[in-house]
């Protein structure tokens, strides 16, 4: 959404009572990262919220990561993470990995599909023996078609 487009959105106004070291805190946090307002804070954890909810509880298509670090000297691990990869190619957008110290990689896969089924491939690479710790991270918003392929018969 574009600036002129946000400005013109209708806006809901609402009251909240905060507890005053609460309200202390939300203070400090709008401050430190620079947010305008605490109602623009409130909004996005609001939307954090909103999105942590929908992937719980629904199975909405959403896009994401899933970041991974691994020990790339566990036997066979690049190449099963990379097969799980492959065997979900309708979700997995794009994948990045840094090769770090101490025979470590970090791996970032970009993702895209219901919530339901993403969180199964995160929960399968990273449960995954070799793998250190892993997240999936999904936001509110979807890629659009990459290429707008058609069918034709032959």
């Amino acid at each position: 959404m574009n600036e002129k487009s946000k400005k013109n959105q209708l806006v809901n106004r609402i009251s909240i009572s905060l507890p005053e070291d609460l309200h202390a805190e939300l203070d400090i946090m709008v401050a430190e990262r620079g947010f305008e307002s605490r109602s623009q804070a409130i909004n996005d954890m609001l939307r954090q919220q909103l999105v942590e909810h929908k992937r719980e509880t629904g199975n909405e298509v959403m896009v994401g990561t899933i970041t991974i670090l691994y020990n790339n000297a566990t036997r066979g691990l690049q190449k099963t993470i990379a097969d799980l990869q492959y065997n979900h190619l309708d979700e997995v957008i794009s994948s990045l990995h840094v090769h770090l110290a101490d025979n470590k990689t970090m791996e970032v896969i970009l993702v895209q599909g219901p919530a339901q089924k993403v969180q199964a491939i995160a929960n399968e690479i990273v449960a995954l023996r070799g793998v250190i710790t892993g997240k999936l991270q999904l936001m509110g918003a979807v890629i659009p078609p990459l290429h707008p392929m058609t069918r034709t018969a032959t």
